[in-house]
């Protein structure tokens, strides 16, 4: 069954000629006939009879006239709402963020985005560095937004993939109010990110060269999330390298203190990464105008 055909029998239903139909449909009136033929064969059954004065319709085609007049503006306002729905989720703008960003660096930045970027519509998908990475090559998620340290290999090759720098953070050896009080002798039980966690990854590299004494070499507790370590840290259960923009409010409540000097802190880049080619024209320009944009701002911090 194809539009095509219930569209020929409606032109020739009201025509009541083949060649007059033909005309109206512009096609040929053989290939008009055939498929009139073929709808024919489809139903098993004569729609129409033919005489040398014209065409009429049978009594089965009159009992589907109405239904295929019905049935012809149904498909194409499906195929229009298809269409609509698609464009649609065209222009929307699709991004995997690591939890920690996506708690609160990722509403302040598109906020800002919105005062030089016409955004239709951003769906955001929060997980882990390792599934967001998944998102980005599956082309599930246009952009990515992850905290990122130049010195630790990603997956996400530079042949194919690039990054803009968006954003700085750091992130901080912090403790509970409690296991501070002693911090200059304590020794701290280690609150480590897992494998899946981007920030697991840098640590790992940055404690790989050297390590505080007064740190545990065992992860006494493990979490992809920064937000749980957080929690269990604010419990005094042990020291935990702690995005900043994640624990800022933490910290000047006094909820959590500073475990290690200054020194220990770990620098890393908040970074927007695409593929280098999108599909979408709406990603796109969006790129462009964020590149654009961003050679007249300073970067967001925290």
């Amino acid at each position: 069954m194809e539009l095509n055909w219930l569209e020929d029998f409606n032109a020739l239903a009201e025509h009541g000629s083949f060649i007059r139909a033909a005309q109206a449909r512009h096609v040929t009136q053989p290939a008009f006939s055939r498929r009139i033929r073929a709808l024919e064969q489809w139903m098993g059954v004569a729609l129409f009879v033919r005489t040398p004065q014209g065409t009429t319709l049978t009594e089965a085609g009159q009992h589907i006239q109405a239904s295929v007049i019905d049935s012809t503006g149904r498909l194409y306002r499906l195929r229009s709402e298809a269409q609509e729905v698609a464009q649609r989720a065209t222009a929307a703008l699709q991004f995997a963020a690591t939890h920690s960003l996506s708690f609160t660096f990722f509403p302040r930045w598109i906020r800002q985005q919105e005062q030089s970027a016409a955004l239709h519509a951003v769906q955001l998908h929060s997980d882990t560095m390792a599934n967001c990475e998944q998102l980005l090559l599956r082309g599930t998620a246009q952009f990515l937004l992850s905290h990122r340290d130049p010195a630790v290999d990603s997956p996400l090759e530079a042949e194919h993939f690039e990054s803009l720098t968006v954003g700085q953070d750091r992130l901080i050896p912090l403790v509970g109010r409690e296991l501070g009080l002693g911090a200059a002798s304590s020794f701290f039980p280690y609150l480590a990110y897992t494998d899946a966690s981007g920030l697991g990854r840098i640590l790992r590299h940055r404690l790989g060269q050297r390590q505080p004494a007064t740190l545990s070499s065992q992860a006494h507790f493990s979490s992809h999330l920064a937000a749980v370590l957080m929690s269990m840290a604010i419990e005094n259960k042990g020291l935990a390298w702690l995005p900043e923009s994640l624990s800022e409010q933490e910290v000047a409540e006094g909820r959590l203190v500073r475990a290690l000097p200054p020194e220990w802190d770990v620098p890393v880049a908040i970074q927007l990464t695409r593929p280098r080619q999108l599909a979408s024209p709406f990603a796109s320009a969006f790129w462009q105008t964020l590149v654009a944009t961003q050679r007249g701002q300073k970067v967001i911090t925290r």
